[in-house]
């Protein structure tokens, strides 16, 4: 009697680390899953911070906000200086950098109008 399907193939008994290169395979098999697979896993050391232009510890509030409002004043002033000396298109888009200069200034200056008023409310 003839069978419809064929004897199953014979199984190799070699194990698949017997060769390095078979091994070799294995282990990059290994790192491309874990690449894929566990993606959140740290791949490298995090960086350290440049502290080139590292601000005091122990400066007060209220002096960084007066600082960083007068440089957003000082951008300001340049981004609008500079568009006087472009053509159209590169003035709207140097007068728009300007504007959002002009609105982190506006949300800067509230943040200290905040911080005198709540030291002039702070009985003494």
């Amino acid at each position: 009697m003839i069978k419809p399907t064929p004897n199953p193939p014979e199984t190799d008994t070699t194990s698949p680390y017997e060769s390095l290169d078979s091994k070799k395979f294995h282990e990059a098999a290994e790192r491309a899953l874990d690449h894929y697979l566990n993606p959140f896993l740290p791949r490298r050391p995090a960086l350290k911070p440049n502290t080139i232009y590292k601000i005091a510890p122990g400066i007060d509030s209220e002096e960084l906000l007066a600082n960083a409002c007068e440089t957003l004043a000082s951008a300001k002033v340049m981004a609008n200086d500079f568009a006087g000396m472009l053509d159209a298109s590169q003035r709207h888009v140097l007068l728009g950098i300007a504007q959002l200069i002009m609105l982190g200034e506006l949300a800067v200056n509230r943040v200290l109008d905040n911080l005198e008023l709540k030291a002039d409310a702070s009985p003494q």
